[in-house]
């Protein structure tokens, strides 16, 4: 079978927007091999896009040990950099953006607002493959759900402005516990501090905070079982969409039109004030998680 190398060395939220492409490919017979960081594996292999992981971490050389890729995919970014990288594979094949850096790579022009996931299908499209932009769930993983039916409050995000202050996470969660929901605090380990701030100005009990505590798996897990999903713009935002589950995404400064949930799912609401995260309300947040909790999933 012909062996398709894919350039995505980024994190969660980057791998299941690319999930539709990804899927396109595999569809079109090849032997999907990922390159992207080592712990997305797990995820990766259940999303049944690829069948294969190549550990990468961002643009550094790639230590690809098989034999010449017959396609490689640049799904992580517009180059040139990135199809350099690709291009010191000598795959059969390469396809990417249009960069005028790279002036004998033919390719689909960059639209810098499109979605994510558009932006992929549209790329493998251009070449020929058949896509489905709405081909975004992934399974359940098997194994216990230690917080069935919860709410669950994500504070943590990659970058310091796309955080949501954690004295909002907590008044947010205090309302929840209010109205007669549980709730669970989700995160790294390395956010399990912020978890443990949310947590006690909620008055939430030791045993609420999983931040640190679940694997990749379990937290795929505990989303796909959440009653609903209350977080800023990362990754977890992109599993509930994966799932199904009734989300509120906080976004600032990046735009929901990017990165933001399907915009004909009601269950899922993205909440945005002029690019600004902090300029969130938690009455805006609230009121959004209670829409989304009355609408029926599919």
């Amino acid at each position: 079978m012909s062996i398709a190398l894919v350039l995505r060395a980024l994190g969660i939220g980057e791998l299941l927007t690319a999930v539709p492409a990804l899927r396109a490919l595999r569809r079109g017979g090849l032997n999907v091999v990922l390159a992207a960081p080592a712990e997305l594996k797990d995820l990766a292999l259940l999303s049944g896009a690829v069948e294969g992981l190549l550990p990468a971490y961002g643009l550094d050389e790639l230590p690809w040990q098989g034999r010449r890729p017959d396609l490689a995919v640049n799904m992580h970014g517009r180059g040139p950099r990135s199809h350099r990288l690709l291009m010191d594979m000598r795959p059969r094949r390469l396809w990417a953006f249009a960069n005028p850096a790279v002036p004998r790579l033919r390719g689909p022009r960059w639209h810098e607002h499109e979605h994510e996931v558009q932006r992929w299908c549209r790329l493998v499209k251009w070449y020929g493959s058949r896509v489905d932009p709405e081909d975004l769930a992934i399974p359940v993983p098997n194994g216990p759900n230690p917080a069935p039916g919860a709410v669950l409050i994500h504070p943590g995000a990659k970058g310091a402005a796309r955080r949501w202050p954690p004295e909002r996470f907590a008044e947010v969660a205090k309302v929840m516990v209010a109205e007669g929901l549980q709730v669970a605090v989700t995160g790294s380990r390395r956010e399990r501090p912020m978890a443990l701030l949310v947590a006690a100005q909620a008055k939430l009990p030791p045993r609420s905070v999983l931040a640190g505590r679940t694997s990749l798996r379990e937290l795929c897990a505990l989303v796909a079982g959440a009653r609903l999903v209350i977080c800023g713009d990362t990754g977890v935002a992109h599993l509930a969409t994966a799932y199904g589950t009734p989300s509120v995404v906080i976004f600032g400064p990046e735009s929901p039109a990017r990165w933001g949930p399907p915009a004909d799912r009601p269950w899922h609401q993205a909440v945005a004030r002029g690019g600004d995260a902090r300029a969130v309300t938690v009455n805006d947040v609230v009121s959004a998680g209670r829409k989304v909790m009355s609408v029926p999933v599919p």
